[in-house]
């Protein structure tokens, strides 16, 4: 029998940001063993260097230190030992987000990936994992919630857990502190809710909502579900908004003002957010948790894994969150189309898109999604957008031209069932010969389009034949997202310069300025600080401010500094163009059909 890789963490210094971390090996490398820890964490595809935030590390062999040599970035070898090898490092943690790890004396989270040394070799072994309170009686009442299978602890206890090897280890994120908790069980699968932070959510409602929506996914790919137990580990700040999947539980940061209200009969805009996040992470447990590409199948935690894939594991998942919340009727139909207008609204608001196809942008995460700059709206498009709108898509010309009999539904369980069930990764071209082989269609063509060229989507046209009316009209102000009707005509139409920018005082810099706008073709540069707009300065109310009681086609003068030069612009504004997006219900046969899809039925 394999002897298990020990692992013990400990919030040490939770004043410090410190936690103290040991890995044991019984029986290490002869020749040295080695330990690593990984460069990202799946699902977030960015190189981080996770190894920059180890402060210390020491080795110890039958408590006897160990020389330890440090081969690259994010590598160490232990000198040969004759026994079992213990590594100690202490690890900084103060990223609050849901991909890294924190700790301070009111909560702490942490993320396997960002704390765990990897004992090459031995990445199989089980592993043992003691999680120890921090010292003192200000953390008494701390509890532990993670998705972990437990071995002594109890639940929501310190103590031992247990995973059947290192990738199961730090795919079970861990949070502690003085938690909210409640639970519910979904299709007989018990799941938790652990929030911290402080809020006053009724966290009863979001557990009846919470159930509703895992019942839906986990239908929708077919019973059971793929984990025995679920957890949705929630940190309600004052304003934040992200979330990670993992095999059996997920990390959203939200503001508290997302969560449900007591005494709220309504879903409001912004719990109806945070329910589209749940949606799209739980949604996650089938596609790319288990439903993986080849190119993750292992992971390789070293490096870059390229895949154009992503466009179907994140957008097509974007595509199905917030349809999931009008499948399980938490969000009325009204609401839907709203979402989905803003979604297309934020897609035609991208001139990337004119430059960059799905399958580039999947392909290139790693150096341009998760790192954008003041041209990225220029120069990229989001495989989330875009992806979600490709998906939606080919639901409906599916339908079309099946007369209702398949859809991407279809497309979906036979991913789950091929690849899911299966852990075969897929291939390059498998969704797009799968999608072919379970709708009898040909759809290479469709796929090369939309996919693999920026041409324009065909939405209005595939959207009628389901029921909605497509009408784009201009953005009424810097804040009008889309999906909703016009408020009221602006006399003359919007004036836009053209630019996205922070206020600074009573200046406004520029973040970025979009192609073919007015301000670029008046010279105007990402970082340069307006600080007059005809003579005056933009004052607290910014650059809309100032423009909106301007017209389009007006001349106007800018003083800017662009580091240390004054300069001055001629600037003619430009009308607002027609990229806002409203969907409407069309009458007649076309309702039918609207309804049989969003209710989830043939036809």
């Amino acid at each position: 029998m394999t002897e298990p890789i020990r692992y013990r963490i400990v919030p040490g210094k939770p004043e410090a940001h410190l936690y103290r971390v040991s890995c044991t090996v019984a029986e290490p490398d002869p020749s040295g063993q080695e330990f690593a820890l990984p460069a990202w964490i799946p699902g977030s595809y960015m190189i981080r260097e996770f190894a920059r935030h180890i402060v210390s590390i020491r080795a110890e062999s039958r408590s006897r230190p160990v020389a330890v040599e440090k081969l690259d970035k994010h590598t160490w070898r232990v000198r040969p030992a004759r026994g079992p090898v213990t590594v100690v490092c202490e690890v900084y943690a103060r990223d609050l987000s849901v991909r890294g790890a924190y700790l301070d004396t009111r909560q702490a989270f942490f993320n396997g990936a960002c704390v765990f040394l990897r004992p090459r070799g031995q990445e199989s072994a089980p592993c043992e994992l003691e999680i120890l309170r921090p010292r003192g009686a200000r953390y008494r009442d701390w509890t532990v919630a993670t998705a972990m299978t437990r071995g002594g602890a109890k639940l929501h206890g310190f103590g031992t857990y247990l995973a059947s090897d290192y990738d199961e280890l730090i795919d079970h994120p861990v949070a502690m502190g003085e938690l909210t908790l409640a639970g519910f069980r979904a299709c007989g699968v018990p799941h938790d809710i652990a929030i911290a932070g402080r809020h006053r959510a009724d966290v009863a409602r979001l557990a009846r909502d919470l159930k509703r929506l895992c019942e839906q996914h986990i239908r929708f790919f077919g019973e059971p579900a793929p984990m025995k137990r679920y957890v949705f580990l929630i940190f309600a700040l004052g304003e934040g908004y992200g979330g990670l999947e993992h095999r059996a539980s997920t990390a959203l940061l939200c503001s508290r003002e997302d969560l449900p209200r007591r005494g709220e009969a309504q879903v409001s805009e912004r719990y109806r957010t945070l329910l589209g996040l749940a949606s799209h992470e739980y949604f996650h447990t089938w596609n790319v948790k288990r439903i993986k590409p080849a190119a993750f199948t292992p992971y390789d935690l070293e490096r870059e894994g390229y895949t154009a894939l992503l466009w179907a594991f994140e957008g097509v998942t974007s595509y199905y969150d917030d349809l999931a919340l009008v499948r399980c009727g938490l969000i009325e139909r009204k609401d839907y189309l709203e979402l989905l207008g803003r979604a297309i609204t934020v897609h035609l608001r991208a001139p990337g898109r004119r430059r960059q196809t799905l399958a580039e942008s999947s392909f290139d995460a790693w150096i341009k999604y998760y790192r954008p700059d003041e041209n990225s709206p220029n120069a990229t498009v989001s495989y989330y957008a875009k992806g979600s709108l490709v998906a939606l898509c080919l639901d409906m010309l599916i339908r079309d031209k099946t007369r209702g009999k398949k859809s991407l539904d279809d497309v979906m369980r036979a991913l789950w069932r091929r690849h899911g069930m299966t852990g075969v990764g897929v291939e390059e071209d498998g969704i797009e010969s799968l999608a072919e082989e379970v709708t009898g269609l040909k759809l290479r063509r469709v796929f090369d389009e939309w996919l693999r060229s920026t041409r324009e989507l065909p939405l209005q046209t595939l959207l009628a034949k389901r029921g909605v009316d497509m009408v784009l009209r201009p953005a009424e102000s810097s804040s009008d997202k889309g999906g909703r009707t016009a408020s009221a005509k602006t006399a003359g139409g919007l004036a836009l310069l053209g630019v996205g920018a922070r206020a600074n005082a009573e200046d406004a810099v520029l973040t970025h300025v979009l192609e073919g706008g007015a301000a670029q073709q008046a010279g105007l540069a990402a970082g340069d600080a307006i600080v007059a707009v005809d003579g005056l300065r933009p004052g607290r109310g910014g650059l809309e401010a100032v423009l909106t009681k301007r017209r389009p086609g007006e001349r106007i003068a800018i003083h800017a500094f662009r580091r240390d030069e004054l300069m001055k612009f001629e600037v003619r504004l430009k009308p607002a163009p027609a990229d806002t997006c409203v969907l409407t219900e069309l009458a007649g046969a076309g309702a039918r059909r609207l309804e049989r899809w969003l209710e989830g039925r043939r036809g």
